[in-house]
């Protein structure tokens, strides 16, 4: 018998049951009417993902519970299979499992509880939830369904994480077709990986698969979608949108004894795959998005001084919000150049944001005479400039106090590695939009908005970059060029290479020492910046975890 399946990628609220809830309602009313006889969501759609802490509050699972009932009482004549946690029911493990209802004839049929808690980078699974032992395929519709929970299948790699594989007990019951329900986060190289993983598979087990990732962002956190479809030799048939919810309908039949996937709209599948950076560009935009429309604001405010952080910042917040919500404000001090200031004012022309200019002269001059006395003529150095920075923070935060704007932090991530920054100056912020993207990623990243139209001044992303805290200041005055920098970075931070192992690469050894010294010693100032929207297989934040004391390579 043949099965309509609907493929449903949608972008949850964490918490949001009502929302949730009728987000999933209505997509079953959906694939109902066009012929669907199973939709699949995602994982733990039902409350979002990640709940993190909300799964220890004993009403908040009852209340997931209650949601995946007022789902089950519309599944009279259609199944779906949602996810959601669920009480451990004995004493022994953790309280709960990661699981999955799948739902015919408005009752639950089966229960499948994930197996393979990731407890690495950004995942904490093994903190809430209780590994499943216990494998059982799904009879629906003369097919047996082999039902897993997105890290079930991401053990076949040459360097397993787990000692155990679901599929591998599974595929004794001779199931027909594989179905992965998957909350897997984004990152720029992250897409490739994943259609390997799912693809070998399929080629491993010689069953078609179908594959449902949820979309949006939560926080830090952004989910890429791409859920995707493969035959029984790990061929791509399908994969959906990347960035955006998506419903796509396929049938699976049998012709002898195989399970055959088909389908009447035009795949999806790209010829090509999409740039590093114009991946980066599509998260953003949709992590500044969803940051905004989840915690109920709409209007983003942030400091424009001319250069090319601040300039790609604003330009992404105006894709994402509109002009018309965003207000750069110009807040120039005695050393800020002349081209600074028209650099700023032609990217808010460009982009039609509102703006306010507020000069800090006389604003650092009062906090440099109130601390006269204490400073006792000592020569101008750091704490001087760093007014300047603060000075600017206290008057953003205040007009985010007065009309209600989210602060939008510029650093990039290789100031951010370094503590090239001031603490409560220019490291403050609602969110950091630059803060897991490279310097040098950030003038690609310009470069891209300007693919068809000049948006960012070219002045802004040519010029020696500059905090412009005293007077000729570059920031190579203190640091390495970008190109050097960043390259150490990446090896440190994503590639986890020690300096021994840099220095061997053929990289000057004072150089990477200076660097790494401070990476690790500005550790304290990242443990009091803004969530980092995650773009990056390793971003600062809750996938990278160090002592603020720690000694190692330091």
């Amino acid at each position: 018998m043949m099965i309509n399946i609907a493929l449903a990628q949608l972008n949850y609220h964490v918490g949001n049951f009502e929302s949730n809830t009728k987000k999933i309602i209505g997509t079953i009313e959906t694939a109902r009417r066009q012929g669907a006889d199973l939709v699949v969501f995602s994982e733990l759609c039902v409350c979002g993902y990640p709940a993190r802490d909300f799964f220890e509050f004993t009403e908040f699972i009852g209340l997931c519970e209650e949601a995946a009932q007022q789902i089950a009482a519309v599944c009279t004549d259609i199944a779906c299979i949602i996810g959601l946690p669920t009480p451990n029911l004995k004493e022994q493990g953790k309280d709960l499992f990661n699981s999955a209802y799948f739902i015919e004839n408005g009752k639950v049929k089966a229960v499948v509880n994930k197996a393979l808690l990731p407890n690495y980078d950004v995942f904490d699974e093994y903190r809430y939830f209780e590994p499943e032992t216990d494998f059982n395929c799904i009879d629906f519709k003369g097919h047996r369904i082999a039902l897993t929970i997105c890290e079930d299948l991401w053990n076949t790699i040459e360097n397993p994480l787990y000692i155990t594989r679901p599929m591998d007990k599974l595929i004794e019951q001779q199931p027909d077709v594989m179905i992965n329900i998957a909350a897997s986060p984004f990152a720029y190289n992250h897409d490739k990986e994943r259609i390997d993983i799912l693809s070998n598979n399929s080629k491993q087990y010689h069953l078609p698969l179908f594959y449902v990732n949820q979309v949006g962002a939560q926080t830090e956190l952004i989910f890429d979608g791409g859920s995707l479809v493969f035959d029984d030799k790990g061929d791509m048939l399908d994969e959906l949108p990347y960035f955006k919810e998506h419903i796509a309908y396929y049938q699976l039949d049998k012709a002898g004894d195989k399970a055959v996937i088909s389908f009447n709209h035009t795949p999806t599948v790209k010829p090509e795959y999409t740039g590093d950076i114009e991946q980066i560009h599509q998260g953003l935009l949709l992590g500044i998005r969803d940051y905004f429309y989840k915690s109920g604001f709409t209007r983003a405010i942030l400091g424009l001084s001319g250069g090319i952080d601040s300039a790609v910042v604003c330009a992404l917040a105006a894709e994402a919000l509109g002009p018309d919500n965003v207000m750069a404000v110009l807040l120039p001090s005695r050393f800020s150049s002349d081209h600074s200031v028209t650099d700023a004012d032609d990217l808010v022309t460009n982009l039609g944001c509102k703006s306010e200019t507020i000069a800090i002269k006389n604003i650092t001059e009062a906090f440099e005479t109130a601390l006269h006395p204490q400073f006792q003529n000592l020569p101008f150095n750091i704490a001087e400039e760093n007014i300047q920075s603060r000075s600017r923070a206290v008057l953003l935060m205040a007009m985010c106090n007065k009309f209600g704007y989210i602060l939008l932090n510029t650093s990039n991530k290789s100031e951010a590695a370094v503590g090239y920054g001031t603490l409560y100056g220019d490291m403050c912020g609602g969110i950091s939009v630059l803060g897991d993207v490279y310097k040098t990623q950030v003038y690609q990243l310009a470069n891209y908005i300007n693919r068809e139209r000049e948006i960012i001044p070219i002045n802004s992303i040519v010029k020696p970059p500059s905090a412009e805290l005293r007077p000729g200041q570059k920031d190579s005055d203190s640091l390495p060029d970008y190109d050097i920098l960043d390259t150490i970075l990446l090896e440190y931070i994503e590639n986890r290479k020690s300096s021994k192992e840099i220095i061997s690469m053929g990289y000057d050894e004072q150089v990477v020492r200076r660097i790494i010294k401070l990476v690790n010693t500005a550790e304290h100032k990242r443990y009091q910046t803004p969530p980092i929207l995650r773009v990056s297989p390793k971003a600062f934040g809750m996938g990278r975890r160090m002592p603020i004391v720690g000694k190692y390579l330091s």
